[in-house]
């Protein structure tokens, strides 16, 4: 297999024939702590940051030099099968929206590794049933139900339908959330001012209402809202979004206080800058309106987190470990917000 313009720079940077082709058309790019940053774009994603100051000529050139070299796969490790089988006897139950992808996808992996069954929730048909069927090739069990999280009525199907199928919901990971367009307060569309808070706080506020009556009535649960780090600071350009991330965290603490005593548990984790493909998109999203904000994240740990480091604290709040804490916002930023 050789390297492509859908290959991503940690790849090549991982690569030492690679580096030396990259270091002699762009002199210090594997050692330049803001390329650490970057290490989940493309070069032609790259490109699209005016910053970078790469033509997509230069591009071309650096392609066609590392298109000679080939890489190997590495094999996955081996997954811990017996212990799975041995928590699937306790019958737990986690539902999981927006996971066809990202978080929401390692969120259910990770899940189902610790012994859960999965109801995987997403919009999208196609990459819900993916992520059910790499569950089910790992030995977990799960379900893929379609619903769009602004619709009562979805919610109140698949809620219904986990209740149908496995009579409890012992977790959810209430994660389903998009970006905004990058822009000035002043010239926000209304439009996508409207797309973003129905997405981001109607839609969690829905799952929050819907799977809170079941919980109480059940006399347990642990629920995982997603906020972001804009929920706790401001992000440039994205006020939109700013606005719907800190509405999660209030719904976050007014849950908790309200169910503190009825045995159900109300947290939210904050990422920051995060290996997926709401991520990858930023590039592009830049391009396509020709706006680029003033101010970027800081990472300040030098890299953005994986998809599956985000599924860790998921996996940790989810479980007996974390009972003791419910109400708690909780940043899994790297430092962003030191």
């Amino acid at each position: 297999m050789a390297f492509t313009e859908n290959t991503k720079l940690k790849e090549l940077l991982a690569n030492e024939e690679a580096v030396k082709i990259l270091e002699k058309y762009l002199p210090g790019i594997s050692t330049n702590p803001m390329i650490s940053m970057a290490n989940s774009f493309t070069l032609k994603q790259l490109s699209a940051i005016p910053q970078a100051n790469i033509s997509e000529e230069l591009i071309s050139v650096i392609l066609s030099d590392l298109s000679s070299i080939s890489t190997t796969a590495q094999p996955s490790s081996a997954e811990t099968v017996q212990n799975r089988s041995n928590n699937l006897e306790n019958g737990l139950v986690a539902i999981v929206t927006g996971a066809g992808g990202g978080i929401g996808r390692a969120a259910c992996l990770r899940l189902s590794e610790s012994g859960f069954k999965i109801v995987a929730v997403d919009f999208n048909t196609v990459s819900g049933t993916e992520t059910v069927n790499l569950i089910q090739q790992r030995g977990g069990e799960s379900l893929f139900l379609q619903a769009d999280v602004t619709k009562e009525e979805d919610v109140e199907r698949y809620t219904k339908a986990t209740i149908e199928a496995y009579g409890r919901i012992d977790v959810f990971f209430n994660n389903a959330g998009v970006l905004q367009k990058f822009s000035l307060l002043e010239n926000l569309e209304t439009m996508e001012f409207d797309r973003v808070m129905n997405v981001n706080v109607r839609g969690s506020f829905l799952g929050l209402k819907k799977v809170l009556s079941i919980m109480n009535a059940q006399g347990f649960g642990s629920i995982i809202n997603t906020a972001s780090t804009a929920g706790i600071r401001a992000e440039h350009s994205m006020s939109a979004y700013t606005a719907s991330k800190h509405a999660v965290i209030g719904l976050t603490k007014a849950a908790a206080i309200e169910y503190v005593r009825k045995g159900i548990r109300v947290n939210a984790i904050c990422p920051g800058g995060v290996d997926t493909a709401l991520t990858q998109s930023v590039p592009t999203m830049m391009q396509e309106s020709g706006y680029t904000p003033e101010e970027f994240p800081n990472m300040r740990i030098g890299r953005f987190a994986e998809p599956s480091e985000i599924a860790e604290m998921v996996d940790f709040l989810a479980s007996d470990k974390s009972r003791y804490i419910t109400g708690s916002i909780i940043a899994v930023d790297g430092g962003l917000t030191l």
